[in-house]
């Protein structure tokens, strides 16, 4: 088979396309046929900084959507042919407060998806939703699933709450945004692009303003709920400046600086409220498809690249060129 392989040099330009083994599926596991991989940002990071490329070939991916190719011994819930999406974590079942000891995600340190074929735990697989295509199916799961705890688990929002999404453009920042209007939320977004701005309006954004504004000027008369925050050091004071008294930040990336300076006095006379996340459980991802399907939610899929120009991918998404899921079709 072929898959997108990280080797010899640091970084996206140690990414190749080229022949690899791939093994059979043991008892309890499924063969996959991959239709297309979604590229997320975690994908980059693990090219640049988490895999060694002296430590031999690696191919990287979190997400699919593929077809069943061959069922392991033990296998009676799926038949050959068969559509399906992976769940992208190993070892966090049940909703918790975090994510056990041992948990990891497909993509690293294991080898992951981006690759004609994959093998996977069966548990991990469910059938595609209906009323997704296999390339919306691709892109969907880790970055829905990243938004679905955010917005439910962790931030808890309803349709009386206002949110404010800073640097739309992101997967995971598409999906909250349709999730929250799912529920009947107010969203307000920002985006360093006029571009970004006005698409988010027509997916249903109530508002949008310039990341560069002040955001207490030209936000005046909204009351703010709830931040989600992933721009990092660049906004998060200013995100913390626009919540509204008692309100909540949830963090889940940091795109730009990991630090900045807290004025802790003001933070606790404000009563606010700080929440960190990432991705969710399979119980999560299951309550994701079922809030999906319910909703006709479809992700917004911005590109698809070819196997081939994987390194044109990578890049694309590394400077943030995107608004919504970008995909590599096998």
């Amino acid at each position: 088979m072929k898959a997108i392989v990280h080797e010899h040099k640091q970084g996206i330009s140690g990414l190749t396309y080229r022949e690899m083994d791939v093994r059979r599926p043991g008892a309890e596991e499924v063969l996959l046929k991959v239709n297309v991989g979604g590229l997320n940002r975690r994908d980059v990071a693990v090219v640049e900084n988490k895999h060694d490329p002296e430590s031999g070939p690696f191919i990287p991916g979190s997400d699919a959507s593929a077809t069943i190719e061959e069922t392991g011994a033990d296998v009676k819930d799926f038949q050959n042919g068969e559509e399906v999406i992976i769940y992208p974590g190993l070892g966090w079942k049940e909703k918790s407060d975090a994510p056990p000891e041992g948990y990891e995600i497909v993509g690293f340190p294991e080898n992951g998806t981006f690759a004609e074929y994959i093998v996977m735990p069966a548990e991990n697989v469910r059938k595609k939703p209906d009323h997704l295509t296999l390339e919306e199916a691709g892109v969907l799961s880790l970055a829905a699933l990243t938004a679905y705890r955010v917005m439910f688990t962790r931030g808890n929002i309803t349709e009386e709450d206002t949110i404010l999404l800073p640097g739309i453009g992101s997967g995971v920042l598409t999906y909250a945004l349709k999730f929250a209007k799912a529920v009947g939320a107010r969203v307000i977004v920002t985006s360093r692009s006029e571009d970004k701005m006005k698409e988010a309006l027509d997916m249903g954004a109530d508002r949008a303003v310039f990341t560069y504004d002040d955001w207490n000027e030209v936000l005046h008369d909204e009351t703010i709920d709830v931040v989600v925050e992933s721009i990092g050091g660049d906004t998060f004071q200013k995100s913390i400046d626009a919540v509204r008294r008692g309100g909540t930040i949830v963090t889940f990336g940091a795109t730009t600086k990991d630090t900045f300076e807290l004025d802790i006095r003001s933070f606790f006379y404000g009563q606010y409220n700080l929440l960190g996340s990432t991705m969710g459980s399979m119980e999560e991802w299951a309550d994701m498809l079922q809030f999906i399907e319910k909703h006709d939610i479809h992700p917004v899929v911005d590109k698809m690249f070819s196997a081939e120009d994987c390194q044109e991918a990578f890049t694309y998404i590394k400077e943030s060129k995107n608004l919504g899921k970008v995909g590599i079709k096998f």
